[in-house]
């Protein structure tokens, strides 16, 4: 028998056990019934028909309709459907820009204040990290006066000769808005081939408009807001790099770009994972500054899922379609999450394969 499991099987492990369950259950129990209970209630709401006048584990006004809900999101014509693959379309641009521009941006932002010779270090990471810790809905508010039609920004952008009032409140996507802009097709007419198709009931020419302004607009505040959290994260990664790793690279003769790919970005391979994961989770769950900026407009172009499933609820008294939107939006960020871990362990296994 081994030592360790002479261990295990010794009183004093077992009363060790018991000890440590009991010191943890608090945590426990406090994690169960205000985050667990929660989910489970939110899961039963969801196959419910719920004003939420009423107790819906008792009947009364809450009827059970089973996968209903979940159906009128995916396979029932209609309005909620067309919501719902809007909000989707639209945070799909949100993450597909958001997640590599700010970590890229971040990441960037990390090596310069990293930089030992550079002065007024501390000031600049004050700098960078200052819009993270600001209150959202007060940058929301102070970016809405920024952004309306009469507005410093339309002000500025009239001196170049774009009409801003329109800009802004314009609901086509950028990609159209830029083809329209040079002549090269005009949106009123799009081409028979983009017109059609029903994918979640949208057209393949609302699903590849890409975001429009008002969504960009959105983006660059959140990216501003977001990238100085990211920022330190990679900082205290890149502290721990060995500096003898940058030394050899640097007497071998290589360039800082070589050295970034093939020294300092496979040390911070774990950390990263951590800020695309935390990347991702956050775009996907933005709802603040839709709610303060526009609460979908123009045109439903900053609808996102997580605002949909408030308005549905809170709103127009849908609990349960609301609370269905909510786990649909749970397991798009699981399985997304999921990816790339998978991705993750498959390149650390190749790259531990022996040659």
């Amino acid at each position: 028998m081994s030592r360790t499991a002479a261990r295990r099987r010794s009183p004093r492990g077992g009363r060790q056990g018991v000890w440590g369950w009991l010191f943890v259950s608090p945590a426990t129990l406090v994690l169960g019934l205000f985050l667990l209970l929660p989910v489970v209630m939110a899961l039963w709401v969801s196959l419910l028909e719920w004003d939420g006048q009423s107790n819906p584990f008792t009947g009364g006004r809450a009827d059970f309709v089973g996968l209903d809900n979940y159906r009128e999101l995916f396979t029932e014509d209609g309005l909620d459907r067309t919501l719902f693959a809007t909000s989707l379309r639209n945070n799909a641009y949100f993450v597909l820009i958001f997640v590599p521009v700010a970590t890229a941006l971040s990441l960037g932002l990390a090596m310069v204040v990293n930089q030992r010779l550079l002065r007024g270090r501390g000031l600049l990471r004050t700098t960078f990290y200052f819009p993270s810790v600001t209150s959202s809905i007060a940058v929301s508010t102070v970016f809405l006066f920024l952004f309306q039609g009469s507005g410093a920004v339309n002000t500025l952008l009239s001196w170049i000769g774009v009409n801003g009032p329109n800009w802004f409140a314009d609901a086509r996507g950028i990609v159209w808005v830029a083809l329209d802009g040079l002549g090269l097709m005009d949106t009123d007419r799009p081409p028979g081939f983009l017109a059609g198709g029903n994918v979640l009931g949208l057209t393949w020419f609302e699903w590849l408009s890409g975001p429009s302004v008002a969504m960009c607009t959105l983006l660059f505040l959140t990216i501003w807001t977001s990238s100085g959290t990211f920022m330190l994260i990679f900082l205290a990664a890149l502290q721990d790099v060995p500096h003898e790793l940058e030394e050899a690279a640097a007497l071998d003769g290589v360039t800082r770009r070589q050295s970034l790919w093939h020294v300092t970005l496979p040390a911070l391979r774990p950390v990263l994972f951590l800020v695309l994961t935390l990347a991702l989770i956050g775009s996907w769950q933005v709802f603040d500054m839709v709610y303060v900026m526009g609460q979908g407009a123009p045109g439903n172009t900053t609808l996102t899922p997580a605002f949909l499933s408030y308005r549905s609820g809170f709103g127009e008294a849908d609990y349960g379609q609301g609370a269905a939107i909510a786990f649909v939006l749970f397991a798009i960020i699981l399985a997304c999450t999921g990816v790339q871990r998978w991705l993750l362990r498959e390149r650390t296994a190749r790259l531990g394969r022996p040659r």
